[in-house]
């Protein structure tokens, strides 16, 4: 009949979703057991071939380490290409948009390796100190189960001190991305001399938030050095 709406019958539908949200959280949980079994795993491999989650933290801090020197020397790249495109010098302002553009994706792509990284310090840390704590029972000797124990909270303490001044700096590097992503998406639209002239005030900010970080992660990283020398045995 003209004019007719034909209604659909949405319920078979409605009655799908909740099903669905209800098979996903047990697969989630799977996942979760599984990568923490895998980790499991890997560990007991390399402690087979004499590398134990002691070794494994130190090489683990030496990786966030490497990670937080390479998104210093980044972001400092970054702030030099968004300086010479505010100053209107080194070519074409496309070209050098381009480049800025390249600059803030890698800075994004550093900063995600250094989050990546000091996860990576916190799982094998857990497990090194769970294994620790578990295995001073197994002492029969009180004087070395007590100075065990005293060289299990003397290394909990510093690692907990260089996480947080690790996780300060990463999260030092959140506030100048976004600022430097506001920046680039404007440019993207605004490219001409005028408006660069008007950003002259926003580098300098982000100029001064860069060094900021810039100074963080030299601390972090420091910080990283003594906890490895710390930790690794005497030649």
């Amino acid at each position: 009949m003209a004019g007719r709406t034909e209604r659909i019958d949405l319920a078979p539908f409605r009655l799908q979703f909740p099903s669905m949200r209800f098979a996903i959280l047990p697969a989630l949980i799977l996942t979760g057991l599984l990568l923490a079994g895998c980790q499991t795993m890997e560990y007991a491999v390399k402690e087979k071939f004499g590398i134990h989650k002691r070794d494994i933290l130190v090489a683990r801090v030496q990786d966030a380490r490497q990670a937080q020197d390479a998104a210093r020397q980044q972001f400092a790249s970054a702030l030099e290409e968004f300086v010479a495109l505010t100053g209107n010098t080194g070519g074409p302002l496309g070209e050098r948009y381009a480049t800025l553009a390249q600059q803030l994706e890698r800075s994004e792509t550093r900063a995600t390796a250094v989050r990546d990284r000091i996860s990576e310090i916190e799982r094998v840390a857990r497990a090194l100190f769970k294994e620790w704590r578990g295995e001073l029972d197994a002492y029969n000797d009180a004087s070395l189960r007590a100075a065990s124990a005293r060289q299990l909270a003397t290394t909990e303490e510093r690692y907990n001190a260089l996480v947080v001044v690790m996780h300060r700096a990463a999260a030092g590097m959140d506030p100048v991305l976004v600022r430097f992503r506001d920046q680039v998406l404007f440019l993207k639209h605004n490219l001409n001399a005028q408006v660069l002239a008007q950003l002259d005030s926003n580098h300098r900010q982000l100029q001064t938030e860069i060094g900021q970080l810039i100074a963080e992660m030299e601390v972090s990283i420091r910080e990283a050095d003594r906890f490895i020398a710390e930790l690794q045995p005497a030649e």
